[in-house]
């Protein structure tokens, strides 16, 4: 687990970095579940009386309601998490995700209840959403508060290692099933992955439950320092770095979701590839990601955040339009590799700080707040993943330069002092 052979993690260290991960991946997993199933079967299950193209850009629609209501649940989870514990809000956002979306798979389809399947359908889709809004800044939180000094951006790196853990199991299920007959998987088959949700829940509770709270947090309700109202003492003591945190997650969820659903839909829409080649390469994309994410995060701790967060923008800008060439061609391995190198320079460098990143712009009493509101919004601002490719690319290389923006207008924070309740900075 460690980089660096002269650092031993205690006990404890590890069971927060396993927590994380193993939480982290499988509350994912769900959230990104749904993006597959909207580009290969909701507009066939659920939006019928649409044509298939039309349905596929209402499949979308619903899909995008989820980052709608992701800063709510940021603001919502994240004030419980500032006030009764990152741990415990946690555990909270672990069943809402973990049920709703379990309770997609027994969802009726259209045939059977009409317009009402699309309204359920789209209403555990907002539950998704809520509890997603809260739960990487939760995790990204315990570990950053958790982790040593000068070792922060290492441990941290594992909250989003789980991300793309669970981009990994859900597109590799849709994979799986997508082995059986057409008729069987439009049938039933394409519930299993939400179904087991249900399982999988299980073992991230069963992990969580035995994570120690963070020993900030601890000191907080210690010395009753606890916030009344996080979310108004983050926007009135940090508003610079509240403004830095949105913009600095809107490229990132941009790349990531342009990658797993758009180009997957457009692919297998309109190149004719099949979707076993189109989800081969969202998962070859999440593997390269999972590999560099914890050299990053080790990286960040030596040379600092600001660096690699502005080569990443940087790289996505330059390389969008070559990204959309290779596509193109609808050659699966110029495809995968497309997808790779993204994933290498343009997506697993910033992703891998961002744990960090976030937990050091506010300070110990608004930190989950501030994070979860903060880069929720910012997701909430970047999903959109419809319309011709080059225009998805000019819309990615837009977005590019937001974050860069933000990443510019940041200070390093690799030195502060993550148990202060307003570390030192001018804002």
């Amino acid at each position: 687990m460690s980089a660096n052979p002269t650092h031993s993690p205690s006990p404890e260290l590890r069971r927060v970095v396993l927590g994380a991960l193993v939480g982290t991946a499988l509350e994912w997993y769900d959230f990104f579940i749904y993006g597959t199933a909207a580009a290969l079967v909701f507009n066939r299950l659920f939006f019928t009386e649409s044509d298939p193209a039309t349905g596929t850009i209402v499949a979308f629609a619903t899909f995008g309601v989820g980052f709608v209501v992701r800063p709510f649940g940021g603001v919502l989870f994240g004030h419980l998490g500032d006030r009764i514990g990152r741990r415990s809000t946690l555990i909270i956002t672990t069943v809402i995700m973990g049920v709703s979306t379990g309770l997609i798979g027994l969802l009726p389809t259209y045939p059977d209840i009409g317009v009402w399947a699309a309204i359920l359908l789209t209403l555990l889709r907002v539950c998704q959403g809520l509890g997603a809004g809260a739960e990487f800044g939760g995790a990204a939180t315990l570990l950053a508060e958790h982790a040593p000094a000068g070792r922060r951006g290492y441990y941290a790196s594992y909250a989003q290692t789980g991300v793309q853990i669970g981009l990994v199991l859900g597109t590799s299920a849709f994979l799986l099933v997508q082995l059986l007959p057409e008729r069987e998987f439009l049938a039933w088959g394409w519930r299993l992955p939400f179904l087991v949700s249900f399982a999988l829940i299980l073992v991230a509770l069963y992990v969580r439950l035995r994570v120690a709270e963070s020993p900030v947090f601890r000191e907080l309700a210690r010395t009753r320092e606890i916030v009344r109202l996080p979310i108004r003492d983050a926007l009135a003591r940090y508003p610079r770095n509240f403004l830095v945190g949105v913009g600095a997650h809107i490229n990132d969820t941009a790349v990531v979701y342009t990658l797993s659903t758009f180009s997957v839909a457009y692919a297998t829409g309109q190149l004719g590839l099949s979707s076993r080649t189109a989800l081969l390469g969202v998962i070859l994309f999440g593997l390269t990601v999972i590999v560099l994410q914890p050299v990053y995060g080790h990286l960040s701790d030596r040379v600092g955040r600001r660096p690699i967060n502005l080569f990443s923008v940087v790289f996505v800008a330059v390389y969008v339009f070559p990204y959309f060439l290779l596509v193109n061609t609808g050659v699966p391995w110029l495809v995968w590799l497309a997808m790779m190198v993204m994933g290498a320079f343009g997506f697993a460098p910033q992703v891998a700080v961002q744990p960090v990143f976030y937990a050091e712009l506010f300070g110990a009493g608004v930190r989950y707040t501030g994070f979860a509101a903060s880069r929720e919004l910012g997701a909430a601002l970047a999903a959109r993943m419809d319309g011709a490719p080059w225009l998805v690319a000019a819309f990615l290389a837009g977005t590019a330069v937001i974050s860069f923006v933000a990443f510019y207008a940041s200070r390093e924070s690799k030195d502060i002092d993550i148990s202060a309740l307003d570390p030192a900075r001018k804002e």
